[in-house]
């Protein structure tokens, strides 16, 4: 018989305890049934309780010491975060008794359900559309005609589900969803953002971006990617803009150790530097469900987003896109918000698709100066790492089997010596030479933004070597006073 682990049984123990103290019955449903049948492990537990989810949800939270999370207010969806923990907690209302609401459910293998009591039986399943079948075949099929219709961010569910468990959305399912693909664009912007989050921070996410287009659901989720379908590139690139856009999702997971990349093999990868800091970096959280690889990812499929506006073919026939990163960086923070990501993520995302050319301009005279590394961290700060990878991405994405070793293996040797050279050129300050007060006072200044300028003048010389001790810095500070930035440096 399929076993619960103990702390999660633990844990469901207290909030059946809750419920049934105060009349509410409840079903185990959805993910958390098929996982466990399934033998999987899962951080996700679903609950169909016999009153409203929100107030039940609420009330949970505060017992169990948890963060409530409303998801969906006129569909009855509500979330329990648990502290310290991976685990959350989905209240759902039951619509009718639990054989009506299974049947309103999207998919086979989530319509199956199991009572919450005392003792868990789990050999005691109920499975009215035959979920278990399906379970054993593999595939993601929908339980019937019109559950996209009823709630459509199940169209993005069917194809996440299918890449989480390694499944293939059934072959009358598939109709269905480009049957009602444009319906996407009413799902609240919470609920597709979380959907969009965990399809991107699985391995292959740029397949299944390919196939979610061919779904019909890409665009129609982001439709201001729909104009770079087509778009030319200069010859250097491959592909139009839109492939291009997902082609960089593609070798961004190469880079990252997520996949394969079918242009190029270990040669190309072992230029790139990687550890296991570098690692642990991509993993770290920008905010909650989205990680800096998953978000990376959504950069890279959102960089070129304003060429299409941008195009322009000049006299001699090249194409340029000029502005579009700026362009692209508004653009980009319009589709995240619509999608209701947090501000710093939408922070991310759009300081690297606005620099997302900076590592390649940065080394366009040939080795980036100690003064360009400083500037380039100084701005980007932890997002300068993300840059690189972003960079060597687009550059892989642009030549696809036409790749250049020779340009490769330079570019790749820029990245590790900016990296390299990270430490050295780090924005965190090193202890102060002299300070606001002793330019003020050495050179009979006044408080004001001028005093700013030439501290942060001051530290980018450092930066660059070029000052080591006090007598030194007040010799430059007199410098820069005395030379032809000074009419640049006053208030």
């Amino acid at each position: 018989m399929p076993v619960v682990r103990p702390d999660i049984s633990r844990l469901l123990a207290r909030i059946n305890l809750y419920l049934s103290r105060r009349g509410v019955g409840a079903y185990l449903v959805g993910g958390f049934v098929r996982d466990v049948l399934s033998g999987r492990d899962t951080v996700d537990i679903d609950i169909a309780v016999g009153a409203g989810a929100l107030d039940v949800a609420s009330g949970v939270a505060a017992g169990v010491g948890g963060t409530f999370v409303p998801l969906d207010e006129e569909n009855g969806v509500a979330r329990v975060v648990l502290p310290g923990k991976k685990w959350q907690v989905d209240f759902t209302t039951l619509q009718g008794d639990i054989m009506s609401d299974l049947a309103r459910r999207d998919f086979t293998i989530d319509a199956m359900a199991v009572e919450l009591g005392k003792d868990l039986d789990f050999s005691d399943v109920l499975d009215p559309f035959h979920g278990r079948d399906d379970l054993r075949r593999g595939v993601v099929r929908a339980v019937g005609d019109g559950v996209f219709i009823a709630d459509p961010v199940r169209l993005l569910r069917a194809v996440r589900i299918a890449a989480e468990l390694g499944f293939t959305i059934d072959s009358s399912t598939e109709p269905l969803i480009r049957r009602d693909c444009s319906l996407i664009a009413r799902v609240p912007g919470e609920r597709a953002r979380e959907e969009l989050l965990r399809l991107l921070a699985l391995p292959g996410a740029a397949a299944r971006l390919s196939y979610l287009d061919g779904l019909g659901l890409l665009t129609a989720l982001i439709p201001e990617l729909a104009p770079s379908r087509g778009v030319v590139q200069p010859l250097m690139h491959v592909w139009d803009v839109f492939e291009h856009s997902i082609r960089t999702v593609g070798s961004l997971e190469f880079l990252l150790r997520e996949g394969d990349w079918q242009y190029a093999g270990a040669g190309v990868l072992a230029a790139v530097p990687w550890s296991e800091e570098l690692s642990r970096h991509f993993e770290g959280e920008i905010s909650h469900g989205g990680t800096r690889r998953s978000l990376l990812k959504l950069a890279a499929l959102l960089h070129d987003i304003a060429k299409p506006q941008t195009r322009a073919v000049r006299e001699d026939g090249r194409t340029r896109f000029l502005g579009h990163p700026q362009e692209g960086a508004a653009a980009s923070a319009a589709i995240m918000e619509r999608l209701r990501f947090s501000r710093r993520e939408i922070q991310y995302v759009g300081l690297l698709v606005k620099y997302h050319l900076r590592p390649t301009q940065m080394a366009n005279e040939g080795v980036p100066t100690r003064r360009a590394i400083y500037r380039f961290f100084r701005d980007t700060g932890d997002a300068g790492i993300d840059l690189l990878f972003l960079s060597l991405a687009d550059h892989l994405a642009a030549r696809g089997p036409s790749l250049n070793e020779k340009y490769w293996h330079e570019h790749a040797r820029i990245t590790r010596l900016v990296l390299e050279s990270r430490e050295e050129t780090s924005v965190a300050p090193p202890p102060k030479l002299i300070d606001g007060h002793d330019i003020m006072k050495a050179f009979g200044l006044a408080p004001g933004p001028r005093i700013g300028r030439l501290l942060e003048a001051l530290k980018e010389a450092r930066a660059a070597g070029e000052v080591a001790d006090r007598r030194q810095a007040l010799d430059y500070v007199a410098r820069l006073l005395e030379g032809p930035d000074n009419n640049r440096l006053k208030d």
